[in-house]
């Protein structure tokens, strides 16, 4: 679960699925992604969740390759699941239009056959990043179990 240092920033949850970035240029991004099996649903295929997370971060991600310096949080997105995405897995982003302030992008995902699994379109907000420390519980209050 060692962070890609190509994203730039450490984003924990990626870490624990296991993306990679294998492109990050010109709007355009491509992920990659075997699901673990606890990753699956309980058909034995990459969970819904999952497959919306990879595209979710391939479309942030086809956002930020033109602002680098800039992060892009999601505003919304629509999903549609085609077929089960089985085994190795790519998610390929772009970058579809983008003012100063917001990037409109969409993604794909499919699987070793080529076969289109997933779409989503996406619309992000460019913020800017903040210098951020060590994670802290700091103005967290524990949950009362009675």
């Amino acid at each position: 679960m060692t962070p890609d240092p190509r994203f730039g920033v450490e984003i924990p949850f990626v870490s624990l699925l296991g993306f990679t970035l294998e492109q990050f240029a010109d709007g355009a991004s491509e992920l990659h992604y075997t699901p673990e099996e606890a990753h699956l649903n309980s058909f034995g295929v990459a969970h819904g969740g999952a497959c919306m997370t990879l595209l979710d971060v391939a479309m942030a991600t086809a956002a930020r390759s033109v602002e680098k310096d800039m992060g892009a949080v999601t505003i919304e997105m629509k999903t549609s699941f085609m077929r089960p995405s089985r085994g190795a897995l790519v998610a390929h982003g772009k970058l579809l239009h983008r003012t100063a302030t917001m990037a409109f992008t969409e993604a794909r995902i499919v699987d070793a056959a080529g076969q289109l699994c997933a779409h989503a379109t996406g619309t992000f907000k460019y913020v800017k990043r903040l210098p951020v420390g060590p994670r802290s519980t700091q103005g967290l209050r524990p949950v009362s179990t009675d």
